[in-house]
């Protein structure tokens, strides 16, 4: 393993054991809502901090981006960039529903290069390292082998922040209803993104998301096999914040369906 990967597991599972804590006593959290339907606990908080401690006393000089505490200027001159979510499906948490990751990815002059998304519910552990591979639990993953849409169940978010985007998003959803063998909802993109890496979706789609929703399950997709664009068919995904991904085969039809969707919203 990596060195950067080593230390980015141990920091990932210093949070989940956090997270696992305070999941035993959900009635005591205390929850501030950050903007609309956007919530952040202590829990959060506290596994940030902890995630945050692990990779400074590594990688002093690399730079962070976090979704709680935001953007540390260091990391200018080395060109390292860690973009961490200490708690990707906070609403899913604080209902008690099980479907919330650890999410912590590093990047090289903006190249991703090594990831990890970590469930502690299920003490799952994805990992991957630019060209190493994709890995749950030290056991390599591909994604599916799907070839058809027909076939395929997808996973995606609804756009609960941007409304702007509701009117082409429903039509996508619409579209991929009639067009795909099922779609789910779970809540936690960082997730759904390492569902798709190790078969479990065949692909994904979503708007209105943050660089730390993204990047951890980026690259555990595109080294476990997987295709992964912006709407545009380009790399920008963790500028725009709006993303596809799925197995080759079907990302063709999945991408233009998504396409079609927001020319039709403008």
């Amino acid at each position: 393993m990596h060195p950067a990967l080593n230390i980015a597991v141990k920091a990932a599972l210093r949070a989940g054991q956090i997270i696992n804590r305070a999941a035993l006593n959900l009635e005591r959290l205390q929850v501030a809502v950050k903007r609309q339907h956007d919530y952040v606990t202590e829990v959060d908080q506290e596994a940030e901090a902890a995630i945050i401690e692990t990779l400074r006393n590594a990688y002093p000089d690399h730079g962070i981006l976090a979704e709680e505490s935001g953007l540390s200027a260091p990391g200018q001159k080395s060109g390292f960039q860690w973009i961490i979510d200490p708690l990707d499906g906070t609403t899913n948490f604080i209902h008690g529903f099980p479907q919330y990751a650890v999410s912590i990815a590093l990047a090289k002059d903006g190249q991703l290069q090594q990831s990890v998304v970590f469930d502690p519910g299920r003490n799952e552990l994805f990992t991957a390292s630019r060209g190493s591979g994709a890995f749950m639990n030290d056991r390599r993953i591909r994604v599916s082998s799907c070839t058809k849409l027909d076939k395929a169940l997808l996973g995606t978010g609804f756009p609960y922040r941007e409304f702007s985007q509701v009117d082409g998003y429903l039509g996508i959803l619409r579209e991929l209803m009639r067009q795909s063998s099922g779609i789910r909802r779970p809540g936690a993109a960082s997730l759904d993104l390492a569902y798709v890496a190790c078969g479990r979706l065949d692909g994904f789609w979503e708007f209105g998301l943050s660089p730390w929703d993204i990047a951890g399950g980026v690259l555990l997709i595109t080294e476990a096999g997987g295709l992964v664009a912006d709407p545009a068919g380009e790399a920008n995904y963790l500028h725009v914040g709006k993303i596809v991904a799925s197995t080759p085969k079907i990302f063709p039809a999945l991408l233009n369906i998504v396409q079609q969707g927001l020319q039709t919203q403008n």
